[in-house]
């Protein structure tokens, strides 16, 4: 399978010349197993200019230090755990440092509430445990344990999903390094590079809370919101129009100005007041989330491209401003009103989205 011919490429085929290039002009200390150097690591997360000309395109808009103290940790021997609140590039931060460490990605444990021991540790091959009885040949490896025995990163997506006895799996993991397979009386000890990243909402806690020494095991880096409208407004572009490639919608790059006010609107219901802070707001149910901002403007460029012109405006954007925001038939459908005649009234410039929304919520 090429990039070409998957929706969704991992981020080490997708990024692979980037990756290439990085190897090929990286002279830095690498630690055991890892591809890059973790300068090079640093530098494919966050963008930059080779000396050769070839341009690293940012994978996270954020803090520097942020990025340097998660690669920094992967190089002891303390797994990363990844905290914020929804939308925060989680998932999409501890793929690429995946991808760029070890050159795979896909060894992932999505965590949930069914989430069971066998997904941390192994499972068997039930046909061939009958026929055979407990066996090397019978074990089905999970991917930590995979990543265990290649020197590999492993991830677990929503940690605090797991029920807690399937979270503390992991403590013999990292603290001993090994995972033990009582049925056969062997061990697998990890090889030098095995670490593993853990994502965590905040809208989760308390919901499966760790353990104590499940917690230790962790450096914890916290991933805040973006910090200022403009990043988040590069944030969405960026993603919306690299999607909107992807996908082959057949509509233009969305503007900045619709995307600015899809994002200037989910500040100020995201923090219960205006940008001036001259008017408080109704917070919504929702997270409202970079994340959500992204699926709006891609939303609006579907229509806008099998249903318009091609161009986004104020018609495409509404529908998916609804739907992101209410989610709360009452107690959001009155948020939004409140925002709508308190606000986007109020702004001249934005007259046209008003009568757009206005519209929709009748």
């Amino acid at each position: 399978m090429t990039t070409e011919t998957v929706l969704r490429p991992a981020a080490e085929q997708q990024y692979a010349a980037e990756l290439a290039a990085l190897a090929a002009a990286d002279d830095r200390p690498r630690p055991p197993r890892w591809r890059l150097s973790p300068q090079a690591v640093v530098r494919y997360v966050l963008g930059g200019t080779l000396p050769d000309g070839t341009v690293i395109t940012p994978k996270y808009v954020g803090d520097r230090r942020l990025v340097e103290v998660a690669v920094g940790t992967l190089v002891t021997d303390r797994a990363l755990l990844l905290v914020g609140v929804p939308g925060t590039a989680k998932s999409w931060l501890s793929e690429h440092l995946a991808a760029a460490v070890s050159g795979d990605s896909t060894l992932v444990v999505q965590g949930t509430a069914g989430t069971g021991e066998d997904q941390v540790r192994y499972g068997w091959n039930y046909a061939r445990l009958i026929a055979e009885g407990p066996s090397e040949a019978a074990l089905v490896p999970s991917p930590v344990m995979t990543a265990m025995r290649t020197g590999a990163v492993a991830r677990v997506e929503e940690l605090s999903r797991m029920p807690a006895e399937v979270q503390d799996s992991f403590i013999t993991i990292l603290s001993e390094k090994n995972l033990p397979v009582p049925e056969l009386g062997i061990q697998v000890q990890a090889v030098p590079g095995f670490t593993l990243i853990a994502t965590a909402n905040d809208r989760d806690r308390g919901v499966n809370q760790m353990s104590s020494a499940l917690a230790r095991r962790f450096n914890t880096v916290v991933l805040p919101p973006p910090a200022t409208e403009d990043a988040e407004v590069q944030i969405v572009s960026t993603r919306a129009a690299q999607l909107g490639r992807a996908l082959e919608l057949p509509a233009e790059p969305p503007a900045l100005e619709e995307v600015r006010r899809v994002v200037r609107i989910f500040r100020e219901l995201r923090n219960g007041s205006t940008a001036d802070g001259r008017t408080q707001l109704k917070k919504p149910s929702g997270s409202l989330s970079t994340a959500e901002a992204i699926s709006v403007i891609t939303s609006g460029m579907a229509l806008a491209g099998h249903f318009g012109d091609g161009t986004i405006t104020a018609d495409e954007l509404a529908s998916g401003l609804l739907g992101a925001v209410v989610k709360d038939r009452v107690s959001d459908t009155a948020a939004w009103q409140e925002y709508l005649e308190a606000v986007v009234k109020e702004r001249a410039d934005w007259r046209d989205l008003y009568r757009a929304c206005r519209d929709l919520v009748g």
